[in-house]
């Protein structure tokens, strides 16, 4: 019997209408194969989404690196100490290999005072108009605050959590106290131009957002004199190797340091690698269900064939050439659930892009909706690797094929 002969038959057996106790197990095996692929695909698209938009929320907010004076902490929440603006420094550094963007910043505590309310933040002030862009896509009601050419902008956005808790809203007029070490608190005026949302609770419970200037002038400080430098990069990767060039330039300050986004915000990016995690165990189970189910549907397909088994060994067929028949017939059954698993996760993943329709707790996953990233070479992977390992594991049951008698086949019968 030739491989053509082979191929022949285990098509015939694939394509068959002819009823039998098996074409329910070989559904059922194809559903899993689809659905795990689905899975697969959709758990790691999913990851990657969650993770990128996650991240760029914290990197939007506060630049892959900032450059501050040293100090013993490098929490958001302290206060900062005051450097000197060195223009020639900044120029060096934005020309250096993958830096974007440098913004000056600082932050200071302040309480805000309405007619019956009274909360403490921590107020970001914002340089320029350009700096400003980076916090658009937080905004929920109102603008951004307009910069004026002489004096600070009164206006500042306050977050959604403390304007509902201080039941403010747009437009609405607030005195800002700042309190100083040994002086009587310096008290402003300003009004909300704008409400924002990051997602993020521990930034949205204590950040406001206001004008440079005004830090500058309540802190005492002169206009030379800012908190700090966040600089955004054109590959996130980078961090740490753009951290340690930056801080190797024979004119970079001894006494200032860099700081990554990721020791600014330790705990949100350790809860992310966690994530990976989880996809990687997902996908762990997903494929030995289907690994588990093709075994079985093979093993039942086997057996209910032993009458044709034994005829076909009768007529000289070999071993392997029977194998071979059921192996062809396994991986059709194979091929098609991953194809049919990879189209209904890409509709699946492009319908979640242009509706939204599975919606988040923002509170709890920073999000208020699953994001996809779509990802050609792992989805590629996913297919082709669960195609090889099935076509490893498909090995094992085949061997069945050769302890089967071509006699007590055709006497069982």
């Amino acid at each position: 019997m030739n491989l053509n002969l082979a191929n022949f038959l285990a098509n015939r057996i694939a394509f068959s209408k002819q009823k039998s106790y098996s074409r329910f197990i070989l559904r059922l095996s194809f559903a899993a194969t689809a659905v795990s692929v689905m899975v697969m695909i959709i758990t790691v698209c999913m990851a990657a989404g969650f993770q990128d938009a996650v991240q760029q929320k914290i990197f939007s907010f506060w630049g892959h690196l900032r450059i501050q004076e040293k100090q013993s902490s490098q929490s958001v929440m302290e206060k900062m100490t005051p450097i000197e603006k060195d223009d020639a420094l900044i120029q060096q550094l934005a020309k250096q290999p993958g830096v974007k963007e440098i913004h000056p910043f600082a932050t200071q505590y302040a309480l805000i005072k309405t007619s019956s309310e009274m909360e403490g933040v921590l107020l970001k002030g914002i340089d320029g108009n350009k700096s400003w862009n980076n916090y658009s896509p937080f905004l929920k009601k109102g603008t951004i605050p307009t910069l004026e050419k002489t004096g600070f902008s009164r206006g500042i956005l306050l977050s959604l959590q403390q304007a509902t808790r201080l039941d403010l809203h747009v437009n609405d007029s607030i005195v800002l106290y700042f309190t100083q070490e040994g002086a009587s608190p310096k008290a402003r005026k300003v009004f909300i131009a704008g409400i924002f949302q990051t997602g993020i609770e521990e930034y949205d419970r204590l950040f406001a957002l206001g004008d440079l200037r005004l830090i500058q002038q309540v802190s005492g400080w002169t206009e030379n004199q800012i908190g700090g430098y966040e600089l955004f990069l054109e590959n996130p990767l980078n961090m740490e190797a753009t951290a340690n060039e930056l801080y190797q330039l024979e004119q970079f300050p001894a006494t200032w340091d860099i700081i990554t986004a990721r020791k600014v915000a330790p705990q949100l990016f350790d809860w992310l690698n966690m994530q990976g995690l989880t996809r990687n165990v997902l996908i762990g189970i997903m494929t030995l269900v289907a690994l588990i189910n093709l075994i079985t549907c093979l093993l039942v397909v086997v057996l209910e064939r032993v009458q044709m088994i034994g005829l076909l060994k009768a007529v000289g067929a070999t071993d392997s050439i029977i194998q071979r028949i059921f192996l062809r017939y396994s991986l059709l059954l194979t091929a098609t659930g991953i194809l049919t698993g990879t189209v209904l996760a890409l509709l699946v993943m492009v319908a979640q892009q242009q509706t939204g329709f599975i919606q988040l707790d923002e509170s709890a996953y920073y999000l208020d909706k699953v994001v996809f990233q779509i990802l050609p070479l792992p989805i590629i992977l996913i297919m082709t690797g669960t195609f090889v390992v099935s076509l490893l594991t498909l090995l094992l049951p085949t061997l069945l094929v050769r302890k089967i008698s071509p006699l007590r086949a055709i006497r069982f019968s």
